[in-house]
C-alpha cells in the first residue's frame, strides 16, 4: 500500500526517501520467488502464504511508502510485525530480498559498499533502543566519534560535539563516562552523537522504550524541541500508539510484515482500515487527534479574524473556547486569512462520528 492510496498528506513536500515493494524473506531460497529484483508481484498475500508453506519467514512483505522532507514518519506495530526490519532495510543494515529504496531518487540497493559507507557517514543518523555508547570514552568523545571516523581534525570534531551536547542539554557533562549517566542522559548522548554528522535523514528505532515513563515523556518533549529547531526527515519506530500520537506527522501500521494502513493520527483514529488498527486506537481520546481544520465548515460572513484559531488546533484545546463563541470560531491561515469556521454543531458531529466508527 502506498501512502497516496492510504490518504497521505503533505503532498507539497519533496520526497526524501521511498521504499517500493520491499520484501525481506528469510529461508532456504527466498530469491526464487521473484523474477526480478523490483519486488512487484500480482498477489502478495498468496505469495506470502506460499513462502511460509515452503519454510520461509516473511519479515517484510511488499512494503511501499514515501517519507517527505522534514516529516516525522512513524512505523509501528506489535512485536514481530516487521517495523524494525523495515528501518534496517531503509539503511541497508539488513539487505532486502527484493524491491527498491530510493534516497533523493537514487536506488540505495544499487549503491556500492564504498558509496553506502559514505551515505551512512554523511547523510544518515541512527539512534537505537540500546544506547550503544562506547564505555571507555567520555561524553564528548562519544559524540565526536562519528566525526573522527569521517576524518575531521580534533579541534573541529570537539567543537561540533560541544554544540550537540549543548543542544541536548548536557553541557557540563562532557568529561563524564556513560556509567556515570542516567538512562535518559545516555540516550541524549546517543541523540547528540547521531546529530553530530548533520544527517539529512534520521532513523530512530524505539529510542525511548527502555526508559522509565517520566523520563520517556521528557525525552519525547526533547525530541519535539529538537525537531522544531532542526527540521530533520525522520523515520521513527515504536510499538506505543500514544507515543506515535504525540510525535507523528503520519503513521504506518504494520502486521505480519505488511503495511495495513498509512495516515495521520486522526486518519487512523477516525477511519481505521480494519479491526487491527481499531484495536491500536480504541483507547485514544478523539478530542486529542481531531483538529479544527478537519471539521471546519465554510465561514459565515462577519467573522472576526482576530478571534481566529489555527487549523492544527486539537478539539481538546479548542472546546473550552467554544462556550464563549456559540456561533462558532473562525479558522485562520498562518497569514491571518479566514479559511473556514468551527461550530458546536461540527464538533458534536465529529465526536458522534468518531464514536460510531466500525472498521
Amino acid at each position: 500500500m502506498t501512502d497516496e492510496a492510504a490518504g497521505g498528506e503533505n503532498g507539497e513536500r519533496q520526497v526524501k526517501i521511498s521504499c517500493r515493494n520491499i520484501w525481506k524473506v528469510y529461508g532456504p531460497d527466498p530469491e526464487s520467488f521473484f523474477e526480478g529484483r523490483n519486488g512487484a508481484v500480482a498477489a502478495p498475500a498468496g505469495l506470502c502464504e506460499r513462502m511460509r508453506e515452503e519454510g520461509h519467514v516473511v519479515a517484510a512483505a511488499d512494503v511501499s511508502f514515501d517519507v517527505r522532507v522534514g516529516e516525522i514518519f512513524i512505523i509501528m506495530g506489535l512485536s514481530g510485525s516487521g517495523k524494525s526490519t523495515m528501518v534496517r532495510c531503509l539503511s541497508r543494515l539488513v539487505e532486502p530480498t527484493a524491491g527498491e529504496v530510493l534516497l533523493d531518487g537514487s536506488d540505495l540497493l544499487k549503491a556500492t559498499e564504498a558509496e553506502l559507507i559514505e551515505i551512512r557517514r554523511h547523510k544518515m543518523g541512527m539512534v537505537f533502543q540500546n544506547f550503544g555508547l562506547l564505555p571507555h570514552l567520555t561524553v564528548l568523545e562519544n559524540v565526536a566519534f562519528p566525526l573522527k571516523v569521517q576524518g575531521a581534525d580534533r579541534r573541529e570534531r570537539e567543537a561540533r560535539a560541544g554544540e550537540m551536547i549543548e543542544l541536548v542539554g548536557l553541557e557540563g557533562r562532557e568529561a563524564a563516562f556513560p556509567r556515570q549517566l542516567s538512562g535518559g542522559q545516555q540516550q541524549r548522548v546517543g541523540i547528540a552523537r547521531s546529530l553530530a554528522v548533520k544527517p539529512e535523514l534520521w532513523f530512530l528505532d524505539e529510542p525511548f522504550s527502555a526508559l522509565d515513563p517520566l523520563i520517556r515523556r521528557q525525552m519525547q518533549d526533547e525530541f519535539l524541541r529538537l525537531q522544531t529547531m532542526l527540521h530533520k526527515t525522520i523515520v521513527f519506530i515504536t510499538h506505543d500508539f500514544l507515543e506515535a500520537l504525540r510525535l507523528a506527522d503520519r503513521i504506518a501500521i504494520m502486521k505480519d510484515g505488511a503495511v495495513v494502513q498509512i495516515g495521520t493520527p486522526a486518519d487512523l483514529v477516525m477511519r481505521p482500515a480494519d479491526a487491527y488498527v481499531a484495536e491500536f486506537t480504541k483507547d485514544v481520546p478523539r478530542v486529542r487527534v481531531i483538529t479544527a481544520g478537519e471539521i471546519m465548515e465554510p465561514p459565515d460572513p462577519g467573522l472576526d479574524p482576530a478571534e481566529g484559531v489555527a487549523a492544527e488546533l486539537s478539539l481538546e484545546v479548542l472546546m473550552p473556547h467554544m462556550a464563549d463563541h456559540p456561533a462558532g470560531l473562525p479558522i485562520v491561515s498562518p497569514g491571518g486569512e479566514i479559511v473556514g469556521q468551527v461550530t458546536p454543531r461540527s464538533v458534536v458531529r465529529a465526536l458522534a462520528a468518531a464514536g460510531s466508527q466500525e472498521p
